[in-house]
């Protein structure tokens, strides 16, 4: 294992590479979530109707720079937020195990589900501006508008023009609805995919390498968008309003519930699989390989009794 830094830069560097390929479903989950906002089912658009139509309808009408807008953000956004996630997980862990149990070896379930979820609140709450900007910047489209229109020129000029008129408070508006949201996916992200490894390595016996890495993956990915997917909705939508549309987490849901039914909160569920299925994939396959980069690098410039402690 890296250290707590070298996992934090293989877990930034892994999810960087991830977003670029999984960005453009993150736009249209993103629109379609905010399509139809506190309307009856009978008046609502349907501009985007699924991951392979949304992508179709926005390359069409606003070409690539559309479908890949905010993504300057989403990488600043996915280095903090990976970078905690990752970086954090196994030192709380196993701090947390130490303390509990006599043999710092043992895998607790609950505790690993509490070390992924605080690393993963950290990273949220660090990184909300950005995802913040990110968001409004994604929702903009001149073609088919839904939700909130912002026009800012890119991620610097949205940031600029959130804090010049609220402030820093403005700056992480919905931020308690984010720490949620992550919060639920990370608590079962790395649990997850851990777990799955274990059970992979011990009943098929495949060893270490990119197929098991892309079969933990897989489940870990699956088993995140279904419990991450309704606090994302809420997310966005808070994100994404202006003034005091919603006056917090709970208020978001039960109007969206009362005005669009329960299964509103899964609006854009299929592209927000279809993003994060690779993205898991990609990010915890990648960061294996980061890591033992890191660790290499780290080998080479490290002093001896500093790596006898890591």
């Amino acid at each position: 294992m890296s250290t707590t830094l070298g996992a934090f830069v293989a877990g930034g560097i892994a999810a960087c590479g991830a977003v670029t390929a999984t960005h453009p479903f993150e736009t249209v989950k993103i629109r379609m979530q905010l399509q139809g906002e506190l309307q009856d089912k009978a008046h609502q658009p349907k501009a985007y109707r699924g991951p392979i139509h949304g992508v179709s309808v926005i390359v069409r009408n606003e070409g690539l720079r559309g479908i890949y807008r905010g993504i300057g953000a989403a990488y600043i956004y996915q280095m903090i937020l990976n970078g905690c996630r990752l970086g954090f997980y196994e030192p709380i862990r196993h701090t947390l195990t130490s303390a509990i149990y006599a043999d710092k070896n043992v895998q607790s379930l609950g505790v690993n589900i509490f070390a992924g979820a605080t690393s993963g609140i950290l990273g949220a709450a660090a990184g909300s501006p950005f995802f913040l900007v990110k968001t409004r910047l994604q929702s903009y489209s001149p073609f088919a508008p839904v939700g909130t229109q912002h026009e800012y020129k890119n991620a610097v000029d949205g940031m600029r023009r959130i804090y010049k008129g609220e402030g820093i408070t403005g700056l992480y508006r919905g931020v308690g609805a984010a720490m949620v949201r992550t919060g639920f996916g990370s608590s079962v992200q790395l649990p997850t995919y851990f777990f799955a490894k274990r059970r992979l390595v011990k009943h098929l016996n495949l060893e270490e390498g990119p197929l098991l890495h892309l079969a933990s993956s897989t489940a870990s990915g699956f088993v995140v968008c279904c419990v991450m997917h309704p606090p994302d909705t809420i997310m966005s939508r808070m994100y994404n309003q202006n003034g005091n549309l919603y006056k917090g987490v709970f208020d978001c849901l039960g109007k969206t519930v009362r005005t669009e039914g329960v299964l509103a909160i899964y609006k854009g569920f299929l592209p927000h699989l279809a993003r994060i299925l690779p993205h898991t994939i990609l990010t915890l396959s990648l960061a294996e390989q980061t890591n033992k980069l890191m660790r290499k690098v780290e080998d080479r410039i490290l002093p001896a009794n500093i790596k006898a402690q890591v």
